[in-house]
């Protein structure tokens, strides 16, 4: 079976890592076209930094690296370093890149690899606020045919917010975006805060990672173990949440996964409730349905995918 030519939508950030290592990781099912970098978890400029990082770390120099953009659609860029450090990859001890980012920009990138692609072929693994792919679609619309699906980390309906009480990080920071993106009328599978906070890291698992014995193993246990101090401390849990490799897990291993084929839209108007992710998940209205929304995951299939992968590398 070929593997799926993806697109990699992403704003490194420590999960986002382990969703780009986890990819790079699988290349009999994944044909890794590019990886695009948008502002989000920190500015655009160490998110594209990142992502040379970690292509570096995986030893897949051959990877394109391309930035986009670098504020949202409309409203200010709203950044995350309480979560994830400064560098947006605290907790590793990682060297600076010695790849360059690809000249061209990530949208225009985007929308030339779609336009040279057959119908259905491309799906695009959104890791990140949706403003390059939003920014795609606008500015060229007949790139819409081309894409296969779109499966992105985002949203969060029955567990709330986690950067607003109402709304999950990456929709909250350009939500018109994510507003975009959901009417576009392409296949939509969203894996949201109800789906990655049955996802939680536990111990072993990170002590697995270390055990490892490599470069990418020491590097993910330090990202981890940094990055999970935030959600420990907030939610009281016993172990963080792993949201953006779920992206990546998905297209592996869809059988992991349960959810349902539902109506979602995304609120732009109010600033009380402004990124909110509305899910129709009762069908309560009579909007048509227009995502695959994942509430339910196999988090010890999961984890064990992860490790396997990294292991790999």
């Amino acid at each position: 079976m070929p593997s799926q030519k993806i697109i990699i939508d992403t704003d490194p950030g420590q999960d986002d890592a382990i969703g780009i290592l986890l990819a790079l990781a699988s290349p009999a099912e994944l044909d890794v076209l590019g990886i695009v970098t948008v502002a989000g978890n920190v500015p655009l400029s160490l998110t594209s930094r990142n992502a040379l990082i970690l292509c570096e770390l995986a030893n897949k120099t051959e990877t394109k690296v391309f930035a986009g953009c670098s504020r949202p659609l409309v409203r200010p860029l709203v950044t995350a370093e309480h979560v994830h450090g400064k560098t947006g990859l605290d907790g590793a001890e990682l060297p600076p890149p010695t790849m360059s980012l690809q000249k061209q920009h990530g949208v225009d990138w985007t929308i030339e690899t779609l336009l040279e692609a057959e119908d259905n072929s491309i799906t695009i693994c959104c890791f990140a606020p949706l403003t390059n792919v939003a920014m795609a679609m606008i500015k060229a619309p007949q790139i819409l045919p081309k894409i296969k699906n779109i499966v992105m980390m985002g949203g969060g309906y029955f567990e709330g917010g986690n950067i607003t009480p109402t709304s999950e990080f990456n929709i909250f920071v350009d939500p018109h975006a994510a507003s975009t993106v959901l009417s576009c009328g392409r296949p939509l599978v969203m894996l949201p805060l109800d789906v990655t906070h049955k996802a939680l890291m536990q111990r072993k698992w990170l002590e697995d990672l270390k055990a490892l014995g490599t470069p990418v193993g020491d590097a993910a246990f330090g990202m981890m173990s940094f990055y999970e101090r935030f959600d420990l401390e907030k939610y009281g849990s016993g172990g963080g949440p792993l949201h953006d490799p779920t992206v990546i897990a998905y297209l592996l291993q869809q059988e992991l996964f349960e959810g349902k084929f539902v109506n979602v839209e995304i609120e732009i108007s109010s600033e009380l409730t402004m990124g909110m992710t509305v899910v129709d998940w009762w069908k309560v209205t009579d909007r048509p349905p227009n995502v695959t929304y994942i509430n339910q995951i196999n988090a010890d299939g999961f984890f064990q995918l992860i490790l396997k992968r990294l292991a790999i590398l």
